[in-house]
């Protein structure tokens, strides 16, 4: 059992609200990791783009197929708020067919109408706007068939938006894959050493997270030496590390459906001076932001300061990348610390932290962490150190 069980119910009442505001009675959702969130459901969803949630103001219906139907029906008797329907109809027939129900005044499967109670009209359908184009069509056929063909309205970032301020069972479940990240790092800076080459470490690595409690990875693990770490999203391959190079390492486990993310800059022996300049410059952005970190910083205001701490120690320009981004069931949701985010962060957001240097041809460093904004500040759920790691 994963620690801090989730329940459906606020969440579901969060997004009814939101239908309400809008004038959205049906809303029909499609993204895995929005309907493992709106359900709580543990232990149910893959990888796989199998499913389908209908919520109205009286139910909420999950539609799946055979391979899930089992697990889901459990997770159902223990959650209670959500209804599994494992019928053999595409999505969009069944959410035709859901709509159908509403109009008619039978109610969603699963939702219950008092005797007596007036018919409600279907209303507006709501889609996520993450919805692929194909899928649109088809419930526009769907409808087209139907006696009630409803105004299908896009709807902008509902689900995700909601995801963006953490729980408290969310930030447990975030911590306990960051204790795992950390181990990780402590095991590797062991391994790790000239001769092995990239792919090595990485194997090793990921290894070391499944077999201490990862259910999965957040992400394929990025270990970059040399020229490579130059390249933010650098692929690990036959490059061997050398003594005198800095080894770029970003990866994170998964536990208990939730993503960690954290990357540490390695060197190989003694660095020279201009590799040593560049580590105190990330550090010191790193810890400048963390410290500024609170309710009412913009995701601008930090991404800002990160670039201005980089330029006062002679890196400008140098970064090239966002500052932060979200991190939850994904290991990229909002809100994120940008030159593109304006808006202020609130309480439970978790974002990272991870000012780099990126010098073409020659070395490339990054230092990040995660962590929640509380009322306070900045709770960072990083154990492994800043200072820096010589081998």
């Amino acid at each position: 059992m994963c620690c801090s069980p989730a329940d459906a119910a606020p969440r579901l009442a969060r997004l009814r609200e939101a239908c309400a505001d809008k004038g959205i009675r049906t809303f029909f959702v499609r993204d895995t990791s929005n309907i493992a969130w709106l359900t709580a459901f543990d232990g149910v969803f893959d990888d796989e783009d199998a499913h389908a949630l209908v919520v109205t103001p009286e139910a909420a219906v999950l539609h799946t197929d055979s391979r899930y139907s089992a697990a889901a029906r459990a997770a159902a008797a223990r959650e209670g708020a959500v209804v599994v329907d494992d019928s053999r109809a595409t999505h969009a027939a069944f959410v035709a067919e859901q709509v159908q129900r509403e109009a008619s005044g039978e109610g969603v499967e699963g939702g219950e109408r008092e005797a007596g109670a007036p018919v409600v009209s279907a209303g507006p359908l709501g889609i996520e706007d993450s919805i692929a184009l194909a899928e649109y069509r088809a419930l526009e056929a769907a409808f087209a068939e139907a006696p009630v063909r409803p105004e299908m309205r896009e709807t902008s970032r509902f689900v995700l938006n909601f995801r963006g301020v953490k729980e408290p069972c969310e930030i447990d479940r975030l911590r306990a894959a960051q204790a795992i990240t950390d181990a990780a790092f402590t095991h590797i800076i062991g391994f790790m050493r000239p001769g092995l080459t990239e792919r090595e470490v990485q194997i090793e690595l990921e290894d070391f997270m499944r077999r201490h409690g990862a259910e999965g990875l957040a992400f394929p693990s990025i270990v970059a030496t040399g020229a490579n770490g130059a390249s933010p999203h650098a692929i690990p391959g036959d490059t061997v590390l050398e003594a005198g190079q800095c080894v770029v390492l970003d990866f994170g486990a998964r536990a208990c459906g939730y993503c960690s993310d954290m990357t540490r800059t390695v060197f190989l022996g003694e660095p020279d001076q201009c590799m040593r300049a560049a580590y105190e410059a990330i550090r010191a952005a790193n810890e400048q932001v963390e410290a500024l970190l609170h309710p009412g910083i913009t995701g601008k205001e930090a991404h800002e300061l990160a670039e201005r701490v980089l330029a006062d120690h002679g890196f400008e320009g140098k970064m090239g990348h966002s500052l932060g981004h979200g991190v939850g069931i994904d290991i990229h949701e909002e809100p994120n610390l940008s030159p593109r985010n304006p808006n202020p962060l609130v309480p439970g957001n978790v974002v990272t932290v991870e000012p780099g240097i990126y010098l073409p041809g020659e070395f490339g460093m990054r230092l990040e962490d995660f962590g929640v904004i509380t009322p306070e500040g900045f709770s960072v759920f990083t154990q492994s150190t800043h200072d820096m790691v010589i081998i």
